[in-house]
């Protein structure tokens, strides 16, 4: 076998990846094995992939590659999400810039050119995951927007409307200005911002007394309808039942009182503004008020703002200001910190508006949502998030779901009237007719005569239906995709939308299926850099991962990415991780190349080769069912250690060093054919989290047929293993290190043969502890009189007679120094066990801890004293 000598991802990973797609390896069709099947969270079309999509979809191949080795018939439907709000943006910029205004367009003509959009730039995040190395079943691909989903949505639409569950109403919503639409209360981030807190002076109506009434937007004057007071606040007692004139505007408002009111907050008078506040909504739908809405959809003063209309919200505050304080209506103004609401999307500042809006009753089908979770049908990992979830779930709102776009499912209701419930709810516009007909008893309407709502639906409400509307659950619900990957596996998300997404699927699933969507749900960290600063474009502090692939392989990112991402914990990005990855890589390439060069004897194992392979067969056991349980518990990353540990320590630094054949001669054909078992072993537990190199190698080992790839072979199920061979094997290795410490120390070649003298009768893999450490003989049951280097392995004492060409002098006060240090440990340790109230207080396990301390430095102190005779 041919194999070059340094491993080239650059020259593997496009020509497997095409190997394995060529031959449908990632294509699963219902069958008569067991469904493993996990759905994407579907990135944005539009989006390019960033940090946290690397760590979240290699988790989810891991996870789909290994079940697909263990017999499962793996399903990973790939997909992408039409994102209404980034979509329709990225659109209307593009369109600005061809000096084409969304206004001035058709429906029609947009959504052409939002198709166009999609179809250039729509596949790039899919092509990006297909390098990361994702066994996605391509063929599945699906996307929100098809015709087929849609048809799902509106599908899903209709039903709840005629449930009673989806209704129209007049509320106030987060309005984007930047967006042009509304959107929920999760999509809101809340930021500090430095501001003013102005205080107004509101003349008493036909008084020269005034009121002083603090506001942060004092471009909101324009909309006041009122001025509210607490009724048991004395301060105001005399002004009840009068009016005030609102500055600028000369409104003459009435002064209400509401205990809502905080008597120690500010001055104890509030400014209402029934169209801009959520509060103040409330209030004025409780007393009856005016509303009048000041500013437009852009967030400009409208007509209402009199001089100052058409001008922005925020450039109009200071000159409002000053005007104020030129009229002399303005108190003073103070430095303030606020909070103030912004879009998770387009980051402007949320404006609260009153609109019409659609909406979904969300406590009829919250409770069932929220049992299933705590009674573990469907399981968090980590479990801390269900308190999360439980909180939201219990304080739920009804969702919002219209929002004033064109791209997205259009809302199903159409409009025959100017009435307020002059309105029909259907899947075509054909039935919607019929509808009208019936509700009007009007036989002479037509088709013209409707008019659809301008509304699109939230993009959540699309993808809500994702683990059932991938296989058309929606369309026919009992359709052979759908009963056999139906509920999914497992979900790998983020848990920043585990009320936007993960939440409401779950709702979702059980309205519609009367079952869990998916049995568990893991919820991967945030991807952090050193500063523990979240990764994103604008702080410029996160790499191009398509760069990382081409520097490190994709496999060594893979690697490099998880070896530190716990679950649910923030990973911290290091660029050192990917190059450990990459020396990973570089480590089990040699270690083929090394098997590969020895030569191949007809002659039987030895001793040191008999014992190596019993023990490894068994440490890799051990380590099988090791791997298994934190696969169970969703600890990735930890597994991850474990075969790290396992190729790295125990195949490379000690198995393979304990068959290698004295130079010049070969290894037993028996010793090879087993030493390339074990390493085909490996590979298979490798191959989930770096599936190129794996292959590669398998396919270098011996030619395959197309049914025997790696990716589909068969992982080692977890058989018995002997603990004692393990721990004797231990034990070994530890003797082992001692005397290559031992040189080490003393700066002796490890060529120069030691003895080794012992207090035990015997020592398990003798041969290979005097091949690995160079001993010529071991001596049991015998103390060497001569000067020697002495080291304990449990209970068991190791001398090795000090070389004749050490300085006997020196050794002496290296060994004087090393004693006297011990002593004055163990007094330490002494004093602390001798504490009575350590002793009663402490945890058991630590004053076990400091006994086991105790008796340590004591038997190195015995050993050392002994030594010191022998100087």
């Amino acid at each position: 076998m041919q194999i070059s000598e340094k491993y080239n991802p650059q020259e593997t990973e496009q020509k497997w990846y095409n190997y394995w797609l060529e031959n449908k390896y990632f294509h699963s069709e219902p069958n008569e094995k067991p469904p493993y099947t996990v759905v994407i969270p579907p990135p944005n079309v539009t989006g390019i992939l960033h940090m946290g999509h690397m760590l979240n979809n290699t988790i989810q191949d891991v996870l789909v590659r290994r079940a697909r080795m263990q017999g499962f018939n793996a399903c990973w439907v790939p997909g992408t999400d039409h994102a209404s709000i980034a979509t329709e943006a990225k659109v209307v910029a593009k369109l600005k810039s061809e000096g084409i205004n969304k206004s001035d367009i058709t429906r029609e003509e947009f959504l052409k050119h939002a198709w166009e959009w999609t179809d250039k730039y729509g596949g790039t995040i899919l092509e990006q995951l297909k390098k990361l190395g994702c066994s996605c079943d391509w063929d599945r691909t699906r996307f929100t927007m098809e015709s087929r989903l849609s048809r799902q949505v509106i599908k899903s639409f209709v039903d709840l409307y005629n449930k009673g569950l989806i209704y129209r109403g007049y509320r106030m919503v987060n309005w984007d200005p930047e967006a042009k639409t509304n959107i929920s209360d999760e999509e809101v981030i809340f930021k500090e911002q430095n501001g003013k807190l102005y205080f107004l002076k509101y003349a008493i109506e036909g008084s020269e007394e005034f009121l002083s009434v603090a506001t942060t937007r004092p471009e909101t004057i324009f909309g006041d309808t009122a001025v509210c007071i607490n009724p048991n606040d004395e301060r105001y007692a005399h002004l009840k039942g009068k009016k005030v004139i609102v500055p600028i505007v000369n409104r003459v408002i009435p002064i209400i009182e509401d205990e809502y009111v905080d008597i120690e907050f500010g001055t104890g008078a509030l400014k209402i503004t029934p169209a801009h506040d959520v509060n103040d909504y409330e209030i004025g739908q409780k007393h009856n008020l005016q509303m009048i809405d000041a500013l437009d959809d852009d967030g400009n003063l409208n007509d209402y703002g009199l001089h100052y209309a058409g001008k922005n919200r925020f450039e109009v505050r200071k000159q409002i200001a000053r005007e104020l304080e030129e009229k002399d209506l303005l108190l003073k103004a103070e430095d303030y910190v606020n909070k103030v609401g912004t879009s998770e999307r387009t980051g402007a500042v949320i404006e609260p508006k009153v609109s019409v809006q659609w909406f979904l009753k969300m406590s009829e089908i919250a409770k069932p949502a929220l049992d299933v979770v705590m009674d573990d049908e469907v399981k968090f990992y980590p479990e801390k998030f269900k308190n999360t979830y439980k909180h939201w779930m219990e304080n739920i709102r009804d969702w919002n779901i219209s929002r004033q776009l064109w791209w997205g499912q259009q809302i199903p209701a159409y409009y025959y009237g100017d009435g307020e419930n002059d309105f029909v709810v259907a899947e075509t516009i054909e039935e919607a007719l019929a509808l009208a007909k019936e509700k009007t008893q009007n036989a002479e309407l037509e088709i013209q005569n409707l008019k659809q709502d301008e509304d699109a639906l939230d993009t959540w409400f699309s993808s809500w239906l994702w683990p059932m509307s991938v296989f058309d659950g929606l369309l026919d619900s009992e359709n052979k995709d759908i009963n056999y990957y139906y509920p999914t596996s497992d979900l790998v998300t983020g848990p920043d939308i585990i009320f936007f997404w993960v939440a409401r699927m779950i709702m979702a699933g059980l309205e519609y299926r009367k079952e869990v969507p998916f049995k568990n749900v893991y919820f991967t960290g945030i991807v952090r850099d050193k500063q523990r600063r979240k990764m994103s474009k604008s702080l410029g502090n996160s790499p191009d991962p398509l760069e990382l692939m081409d520097k490190y392989g994709a496999d060594g990112v893979r690697v490099g990415i998880l070896l530190s991402s716990a679950a649910g914990n923030d990973l911290l990005f290091d660029e050192d991780l990917m190059l450990q990855g990459r020396n990973f890589m570089s480590k089990i390439w040699s270690a083929f190349r090394l098997i590969n060069m020895w030569n191949h004897e007809d002659k039987p194992a030895n001793s040191t080769e008999i014992q190596a392979i019993e023990w490894f067969e068994n440490k890799l056991n051990k380590t099988i069912a090791e791997i298994n349980d934190q696969f169970e518990k969703f600890r990735i990353s930890d597994a991850l250690h474990l075969i790290y540990k396992l190729i790295w320590d125990d195949f490379c630094s000690w198995y393979l060093e304990a068959i290698k054949p004295n130079y010049g001669e070969g290894i037993s054909k028996e010793v090879y054919h087993k030493t390339v078992a074990l390493f085909e072993e490996l590979m298979k537990l490798l191959h989930p989290f770096m599936p190129f190199l794996t292959e590669e190698l398998w396919q270098a080992i011996s030619e395959r047929n197309i049914e025997d790839a790696l990716i589909i072979a068969q992982q080692k199920k977890a058989e018995a293993f002997s603990e004692d061979i393990i721990k004797n094997f231990e034990t070994a290795s530890e003797i082992i290190s001692g005397v290559r410490n031992y040189r080490q120390t003393k700066g002796i070649s490890p060529k120069e043969a030691a003895e080794m003298y012992t207090n035990a009768s015997a020592l398990a893999n003798e041969s290979i502890i005097k091949k690995l450490a160079n001993v010529s003989e071991i001596h049991f049951e015998t103390k060497t009189d001569k000067p020697s280097f002495t080291f304990l392995v449990g209970a068991t004492e190791i001398s090795i007679p000090l070389s004749e060409n050490l300085d006997l002098g020196e050794e002496k006060t290296k060994t004087e120094e090393e004693l006297k240090y011990l002593k004055g440990f163990l007094i330490s340790v002494d004093k602390k066990l001798s504490n009575e109230k350590f002793v009663a207080n402490a945890k058991p396990e630590i004053v076990e801890v400091e006994r086991k301390k105790q008796k340590d430095a004591l038997d190195k102190i015995a050993i050392l004293e002994e030594k010191l005779k022998s100087l």
